[in-house]
């Protein structure tokens, strides 16, 4: 029999909707019968007690809200009863212990990457072109149309089809078939491509940051190589580029080819060089095979978009556990999206290994805020109308719940936007809470797989790393099976533990990593790319 209602921590006083229940009814919490006040729609919450105006609202152990009117036993959780309230963040307290996760069973498993020379170990081989400066997109536009057309697989899809036949003779049947016209002339290589609208126009520290990004997308171990475009009178000049590269990799070996516009003539001598040049490097890049690596050399963003009242429950602990066991094999996480960890600091402090750390991470924190509150806002307005209407109605609730995504392990580093992972275990990563921002910063962390959960859906990819997504609930894994590859609503149902889940998702994790099977992102062609622009326009 499905469970009606689920109480996340001991210390909880709201309990979660499982599926949905009348007014008037009577729902089982364990032994605990409580009759329902109002209408709860599945994935929102109620009161397990009577609430007077200022009373703390406890889920996942933490304060996640106060009630602003008196809310009785069995009455949903509401914007209009419940406001933001977390709990006061002090310096590091204490240092929380961790026992790993036992991993006899994956200790020998390797998954099959590209090795480079300075030790990481790819889930993909890319040869990368980007432009500094947005004047160059239409440069790598062409370039990427010419690419696309002759070194990769082409296919005519349905929707074409379609309006092919509207144009021909007015039917409006959709043609559900694709058509394969060519085949791929490399089979180790892919060929990808970057825009952005970034590189000039703003203060000179966003094109600093972007170089940063940039570099890391080249330093990431799924590129084998680079065609950079530059203009020439961009902030992002190509010697700011190449420092920033120099910073994180000093003995690149990667062959990076660099061309400047303004010094190169007319448009068509620039891209035929550019053209020939590149070809030379991918043929090259094509000749590396992959190989054996172990696990540890997995490097594993963590990321939730699209959340939902089960994302905390289900998705989110799942990769939590994931995180746990390739932390335990020497592996590397990266938790981001600063504004939904507001809410959960302190446990965040007292994880990180060093005070140091723990002083790094409130700084971020504290500056990103204050940036955010200057602008006329704040991280209480985070929760977004779908998180609102499936029921994360503050965001220290979306936090406390997105948090589970970094599991239990310790915190080995703090990273600010642009600097790259040096330290295996978990790191903290300043980003936005933005999917696709929170995405791109991860990748070009270091990160060479993402696992992406969503509860309402998104169709959010990248271009160098597969994104793996992972539903909070099967009804969404059902409805958009395009997007979805693990679907961790058994857990919701009570068919599936967490722990079981997450060994699921390790298996996935390598079967993709190693090339035996795509992520569905990288089917759709998904390859978002935003950098997070914290400056001004002048």
């Amino acid at each position: 029999m499905q469970k009606q209602l689920i109480k996340v921590h001991p210390s909880d006083n709201v309990a979660v909707a499982l599926i949905n229940l009348s007014k008037g009814e009577n729902a089982f919490l364990e032994e605990q019968e409580i009759l329902l006040v109002s209408d709860v729609k599945a994935k929102h919450k109620i009161a397990l007690t009577d609430l007077e105006p200022s009373d703390k609202i406890i889920m996942y152990g933490v304060l996640v809200g106060k009630a602003n009117t008196k809310i009785k036993k069995g009455e949903v959780l509401t914007t209009g009863n419940v406001t933001h309230q977390s709990e006061k963040v002090f310096g590091k307290t204490d240092s929380i212990g961790w026992n790993p996760p036992n991993v006899d069973k994956w200790k020998d498993r390797t998954f099959m990457g590209y090795h480079r020379e300075d030790g990481q170990v790819g889930t993909a081989n890319v040869w990368l072109f980007f432009p500094l400066v947005f004047c160059e997109n239409r440069n790598i536009e062409i370039l990427k149309e010419v690419f696309e057309k002759e070194l990769l697989t082409q296919k005519t899809n349905s929707h074409r089809m379609l309006l092919r036949s509207l144009v021909n003779d007015g039917e409006s049947s959709v043609a559900t078939e694709t058509h394969e016209v060519t085949t791929n002339v490399f089979d180790n290589i892919e060929v990808k491509f970057i825009t952005h609208a970034g590189g000039c126009g703003g203060i000179r520290q966003d094109s600093e940051t972007l170089a940063r990004l940039l570099a890391g997308y080249v330093k990431n171990p799924n590129v084998a190589g680079a065609t950079v475009l530059s203009l020439g009178c961009q902030n992002l000049q190509i010697d700011i580029f190449n420092q920033a590269l120099e910073a994180i990799s000093p003995d690149n070996k990667k062959p990076i080819l660099m061309y400047e516009q303004q010094k190169m003539g007319t448009v068509d001598e620039m891209l035929s060089a550019i053209i020939k040049k590149s070809f030379e490097g991918i043929k090259e890049a094509n000749k590396i095979e992959r190989k054996p690596a172990p696990l540890s050399k997995l490097r594993l963003g963590l990321e939730c978009g699209g959340s939902d009242g089960f994302s905390g429950i289900s998705a989110n602990p799942t990769l939590g556990y994931t995180s746990d066991l390739l932390v335990a094999l020497g592996g590397t996480a990266i938790l981001s999206e600063f504004p939904e960890l507001c809410g959960v600091e302190q446990e965040l402090v007292n994880r990180c290994v060093t005070e140091e750390k723990a002083d790094k991470f409130l700084g971020l924190m504290k500056d990103f805020e204050a940036s955010v509150v200057n602008a006329g806002s704040g991280f209480d307005m985070n929760p977004s109308p779908g998180n609102i209407k499936d029921g994360l109605i503050t965001d220290a609730m979306k936090s406390a719940g997105a948090a589970k995504k970094g599991g239990i392990s310790p915190i080995v580093d703090v990273l600010d936007y642009g600097e790259y992972v040096t330290e295996s275990g978990l790191n903290l990563l300043c980003t936005p809470g933005n999917d696709v921002e929170s995405t791109t910063a991860m990748v070009g962390s270091g990160a060479n797989v993402v696992l992406f959960t969503t509860g309402l859906g998104t169709p959010t990819g990248n271009p160098i790393a597969p994104i793996i997504k992972v539903s909070s609930n099967s009804e969404l894994a059902e409805k958009m099976n395009d997007i979805i590859d693990i679907d961790t609503g058994g857990i919701i149902k009570g068919e599936k533990t967490i722990e079981e889940m997450a060994e699921q998702t390790l298996e996935e994790i390598i079967e993709i990593a190693s090339g035996t099977k795509q992520a569905k992102a990288k089917l759709l062609n998904q390859d978002d790319f935003i950098p997070w622009k914290r400056g001004v326009s002048l």
